[in-house]
């Protein structure tokens, strides 16, 4: 399979990491959807031996000259608000940084001081503090629910409240503040769109609609509705596949809300942090593997990978997929016509008996995959 890394220097410890079997998530294939740090993100993966495919669902596009921005700037500083909500760090970093280049920048930071400052998770706690500001209340998750349901025990009846965007509209969350009596400026610093080259998301999407990935992370709400936008009419079978066979990892509980609601389970880290993400991965991934005996051998099945008694061996799909089809019914005879399958369509029985050679030869231990004249083949259990 071929993949973007993102850099010969990644590429080096990703095969450095291959060839170590004991490297935590050897054999397994991952998808990257995240634009900003999915080298990070990558990097950290591919030292744990992980194979990665580059495709960012989405870009963000700050928009510091955009008139909405500067509209919300100014009825800010008009009408001094009583709460701000600081959602992200690069959104106050971004709005800081406009208001700057408008000349706007000490009376913004008046009218924030001035303000009940809420920050919505510690990263957007931190650049407030390093914003020289003060915050009065930060969530521990990336939460806007914990946020909503705090601002309104607290009361915000007749209050003005400044809420910095993550990207998107929150519309659920505006109501619910405005229900309670408040009004709401939304301040959009950054919006999202598209990727500038859509390719690699519509081979991440070919590939996931072909389980030839093990698990696919997702860093932001937004770039789930993105994958399955471009997925179009095969979204279903994107999402079924995410249902099944490939694991679908978030990086906290708004990211996996628009999985959920479509019945996909989702694995997410007890804090919303990349590091956190990773070893989520680490330990989930690999409870997926199917381990078995086979003409005395040990296997273990990994994503494009079989451990042979302890020894990594990097398969091809097509005989990775001949393996897994022996490896449901261990013992049992396949015959080629359902071997024939797992295969890709337009294979023929030929291209059975050259998979099961290939095989064979790369899982370099004799006598696990038997041939049963005229009936097939079977591992030898």
């Amino acid at each position: 399979m071929t993949q973007r890394t993102g850099g010969s220097r990644r590429s080096a410890l990703t095969e450095a990491a291959l060839s170590q079997p004991t490297a935590a998530l050897s054999g397994y294939t991952v998808g990257v959807t995240a634009d900003r740090r999915r080298d990070e993100l990558a990097e950290q993966l591919g030292q744990r031996g992980a194979r990665i495919v580059l495709a960012p669902a989405l870009r963000i596009i700050p928009i510091a000259d955009d008139a909405e921005l500067r509209a919300a700037t100014r009825a800010c500083l008009a009408d001094p608000p009583d709460v701000v909500l600081v959602s992200t760090g690069i959104g106050l970093r971004g709005w800081l940084e406009a208001a700057e280049g408008w000349g706007l920048a000490d009376p913004l930071r008046a009218a924030l001081a001035g303000a009940y400052l809420v920050a919505r998770g510690p990263k957007a706690r931190a650049a407030v503090r390093t914003a020289g500001l003060r915050d009065h209340w930060a969530t521990e998750a990336d939460s806007y629910e914990e946020v909503v349901d705090h601002l309104t025990a607290r009361g915000v009846a007749g209050l003005t409240v400044a809420m910095q965007l993550h990207g998107d509209s929150q519309p659920e969350y505006t109501a619910a503040l405005e229900a309670a009596g408040a009004t709401v400026i939304e301040v959009p610093v950054y919006r999202w769109a598209p990727p500038v080259d859509p390719a690699p998301l519509h081979r991440l999407i070919d590939l996931i609609a072909a389980r030839l990935v093990d698990a696919v992370t997702f860093t932001s709400a937004p770039a789930v509705a993105a994958l399955l936008r471009a997925a179009g009419t095969g979204a279903d079978v994107v999402l079924d596949a995410l249902r099944t066979d490939v694991m679908a990892a978030c990086v906290g509980p708004v990211t996996a809300a628009p999985l959920h609601r479509y019945d996909v389970p989702v694995v997410t880290p007890a804090r919303a942090r990349l590091g956190a993400l990773v070893r989520t991965i680490v330990d989930e991934l690999p409870k997926r593997a199917v381990q078995l005996q086979a003409g005395g051998h040990s296997l273990t099945l990994r994503g494009h990978a079989a451990i042979v008694d302890g020894k990594l061996r990097l398969l091809a799909p097509a005989p990775m997929a001949v393996l897994r089809a022996l490896a449901t019914t261990p013992g049992r005879v396949r015959s080629r016509a359902s071997l024939l399958h797992a295969l890709p369509r337009g294979a023929d029985e030929h291209a059975v008996e050259m998979a099961v050679a290939r095989l064979r030869a790369g899982l370099g231990a004799p006598g696990v995959v038997q041939t049963v004249v005229k009936r097939g083949y079977r591992l030898s259990a």
